[in-house]
């Protein structure tokens, strides 16, 4: 992918302005001078020892100091500028390292930089990328987006991106057969909103942006294998608000409930999971003792057939693909996949021709219950596309 240089010299120099701002509240609020950010037990001894917060449920880490980890943290930024502010630093830190100050000296003498994607690394089948890893970028801040303006394309081409639609839960609605859920994706509806209307009891049209997104919640919950407090942490609800919204669910979609069962009850029987192309995940977990393992291995034995089998559709479509930008003469490249998303350097002649192609090998990789849906956007660089 092309890297203009000066774009992220430009972000790097204003993000670190930010960072060394935040850095001075962070350590006037601390009313430390010498304390540093960065280090988990020096931010643990400001919050506990100093600054009192609660410590109920946390663990201690072997060091003997409790944990500052991103999931303790958001849990105390809820009531805590401080922490807020902890947050911040620690994200922009994050990209600045990661991003703004190494792809530099990445890109080699074309002015791109050549990611590595690695077949066998995750557990789930999907591609992982590395040096640089360009599937980490966070695709729903303000700040990965302002990363991805340093992303561009040659000059008389436009950056095309295409990516699966809701394709987990399209395939929970294919591998359940459960009839409500395959009508809502046959229908075209918003199908979060219908969700919504059907686990809070209300008509499509009376349901409020606030359901619809808890219901999208559940959605997704549902396909990881989510449980109650899972869902009371993601959503900010009380535990038993949560279990009633997710027994909700399963009173609306009554063939989930029956295969994600079934589905746990065959994966502790053989000792896997497996995708729909019959590719197997191994699940050792079923079997051990420890409860929390067990619960781990569980939720895997519900995820993987939509994951993994989401992995194998990309990966089919992505050979496809490329097969096709051969053989009728494209000028067009494949230069990157995100997970559910292919991207393309396309000349601005071809985008037409191949946005329909690249759509019509998506969408037809299997026949399903459901309609495979592919969306395309482009734009002059990553950011404008996505």
């Amino acid at each position: 992918m092309y890297v203009d240089p000066d774009r992220l010299h430009a972000l790097g120099d204003e993000l670190g302005g930010q960072i060394d701002e935040l850095a001075r509240r962070i350590r006037e609020m601390a009313d430390d001078e010498t304390f540093n950010i960065a280090s988990p037990m020096q931010l643990s001894h400001i919050l506990f020892d100093v600054m009192g917060l609660p410590t109920k449920g946390l663990k201690k880490t072997q060091r003997g100091y409790y944990s500052t980890n991103a999931r303790v943290l958001e849990e105390l930024a809820r009531d805590n500028e401080f922490v807020r502010l902890v947050l911040e630093y620690r994200e922009k830190t994050k990209i600045k390292s990661t991003y703004l100050d190494t792809l530099g000296a990445l890109r080699r003498l074309d002015g791109r930089v050549h990611t590595t994607y690695n077949q066998t690394i995750t557990a789930t089948g999907r591609l992982s990328s590395s040096n640089p890893n360009l599937q980490n970028i966070p695709t729903r801040s303000e700040l990965g987006h302002t990363v991805k303006t340093a992303f561009s394309v040659a000059p008389g081409c436009v950056f095309l991106a295409v990516d699966y639609s809701q394709i987990e839960l399209r395939l929970l609605a294919h591998l359940s057969a459960d009839e409500h859920l395959v009508a809502a994706f046959n229908e075209g509806e918003d199908f979060h909103a219908e969700t919504a209307a059907r686990v809070f009891g209300v008509p499509v049209e009376e349901v409020t942006p606030r359901l619809r997104s808890r219901a999208k919640a559940v959605n997704f919950g549902i396909v990881y294998g989510q449980q109650a407090y899972g869902l009371s942490q993601s959503l900010d609800i009380p535990m038993a608000e949560a279990r009633q919204m997710i027994d909700r669910y399963f009173e609306a979609y009554p063939g989930v409930r029956t295969y994600l069962d079934r589905t746990v009850a065959e994966a502790r029987r053989t000792g896997y999971a497996e995708t729909m192309f019959g590719r197997r995940r191994p699940i050792p977990e079923l079997k051990m003792r420890n409860p929390a393992q067990r619960s781990f291995g569980e939720r895997t034995a519900m995820n993987h057939p939509m994951q993994g089998t989401a992995a194998d559709i990309i990966k089919i479509a992505m050979a496809r693909v490329a097969r096709r930008l051969r053989d009728e003469g494209f000028r067009a490249r494949m230069i990157l996949q995100v997970h559910d998303e292919l991207d393309f350097e396309c000349p601005e002649d071809e985008v037409e021709l191949l946005t329909a192609m690249v759509r019509e090998v998506m969408e037809g990789v299997v026949k399903l219950r459901v309609p495979l849906i592919a969306e395309a956007s482009c734009g002059t660089t990553w950011a404008d596309a996505k």
